[in-house]
């Protein structure tokens, strides 16, 4: 039957229907509350802050009075200290990252095998890294180091690999490649768990398929599984480079940017110039909250300009791609 419209038989306004959808998820928003709560407190507020923070100079104790404007952008943009610590971080990342994602996948790949026994026990093994602190690695390797490193140096000495002793943290090589090292086992674990994620949730009637049109395991990986995991193993990326380039409590606890500020990063010049301390020749002195907060936004638009570069040469290619096939 039809019923003829009148103006008692009104849609409900928006703020009605606002309303009823607040009260009907109410439970939800209040499980979110605390989570909301957190992330304004310790992220959305300290962004907001550490802007306001740089035009001052402020050594975090008392009031903010000392306004010195855009003065604190040109001393970091003119500082030496801090492009040298840009160039070791992408240096470490991509070292790091580009390693890292490489073993990840190959181990994913073994442990993914069903017949592979104790797969189990081996994703366990790798994945403990993950979960232990970095601060705690970097004092057990810093012990290690300077407790067993000059036997383990004499060691490689008398099998001749190595000519003379290695000071493993005093020599700036070396102190850098064993913070690649260990970065790289510290989050493998994290990856690898990712990668084998990825590959679980490709069918496997594609891989049966192909093995029964003759296809090895060679042109299994590179025509079903590496065009698969392109998208996902592009998140894992993305992830791995932002982990990589917020590292801090590693090199903080085992070389302290040092020695002679071969391994200051960004990470550390920041708390460096934060804090004070004893830092690199250069970069500690005397607290400064404001030219802390300058560096940090600094090189965080530096990161969001390789962003948006990469989603641009990522869109390009997805669009030639679809030019050549189409």
């Amino acid at each position: 039957m039809h019923v003829p419209f009148s103006a008692n038989t009104r849609r409900p306004s928006s703020r009605t229907m606002l309303k009823r959808e607040l009260i009907t998820n109410l439970w939800a928003y209040l499980y979110l509350g605390p989570m909301l709560l957190l992330v304004f407190t310790f992220t959305v507020y300290p962004i907001f802050a550490s802007a306001f923070y740089s035009f001052y100079k402020w050594d975090g104790i008392g009031q903010l009075s000392q306004y010195v404007g855009w003065f604190n952008f040109q001393s970091v943009a003119r500082d030496t200290f801090f492009w040298t610590s840009v160039v070791h971080t992408i240096i470490f990342t991509v070292s790091v990252v580009s390693i890292q994602l490489t073993l990840a996948l190959i181990l994913a790949l073994i442990l993914n095998n069903p017949r592979l026994k104790f797969s189990t026990f081996y994703r366990a093994v790798y994945f403990v890294p993950v979960v232990t602190s970095q601060a705690v690695i970097g004092i057990v390797i810093q012990l290690l180091l300077t407790t067993s490193g000059s036997q383990f140096s004499d060691f490689l000495t008398n099998l001749h690999i190595t000519s003379t002793s290695i000071d493993w943290l005093g020599n700036p090589f070396w102190a850098f490649v064993i913070l690649i090292i260990v970065g790289i086992w510290n989050y493998l674990g994290s990856n690898m768990i990712n990668f084998m994620a990825a590959l679980q949730s490709i069918p496997v009637e594609l891989y049966e398929a192909a093995q029964l049109d003759g296809a090895n395991a060679r042109q299994r990986f590179l025509t079903i599984t590496v065009p698969l995991l392109k998208t996902v193993g592009g998140v894992i990326a993305i992830l791995a480079f932002l982990g990589a380039l917020g590292t801090f409590d590693l090199i903080q606890v085992v070389t302290n940017g040092g020695p002679f500020y071969a391994t200051e990063m960004v990470s550390t010049y920041i708390y460096h110039k934060a804090f004070g301390g004893f830092g690199a020749p250069g970069i500690s002195g005397s607290p400064n909250i404001g030219l802390a907060s300058a560096a940090s936004f600094i090189f965080g638009v530096m990161i969001l300009g390789l962003s948006a570069g990469q989603v641009v040469i990522a869109r390009n290619a997805a669009r030639i791609r679809k030019e050549i096939n189409g």
